[in-house]
């Protein structure tokens, strides 16, 4: 036998004759419905800036507080105290590694 002939037969079961073709065509998702909703979004938005401006003395400010947040608490914290945190965190990230552990084995 030909090996196309040995294709031309297997395409020829019975399952494979009720399976429907690919399409050659990428498929899009709004594709069917683009015509006539893009026309009506685009006239119902009108047009404003993407980002609202800012006051420049309360970003200055904001900044300068979130600048000095970091050191001040570190320099306020013990020793003691930062390995708390440290192992409070550590554990939070176990326990979530468990439970997402847990969850893989009962699916």
């Amino acid at each position: 036998m030909k090996p196309d002939i040995l294709l031309d037969s297997a395409s020829m079961e019975p399952h494979n004759l009720a399976m429907r073709k690919r399409s050659s065509k990428p498929m899009q998702a709004n594709e069917p419905g683009e015509p006539t909703v893009e026309p009506t979004v685009s006239e119902a938005q009108p047009e404003t800036s993407k980002q609202a401006e800012k006051n420049p003395a309360a970003v200055a400010l904001g900044r300068l507080g979130g600048r000095k947040g970091g050191l001040a608490r570190a320099k306020k914290l013990s020793r003691q105290r930062r390995t708390e945190i440290a192992r409070k965190a550590a554990l939070a990230r176990w326990a979530r590694w468990a439970k997402r552990a847990k969850k893989r084995r009962t699916s």
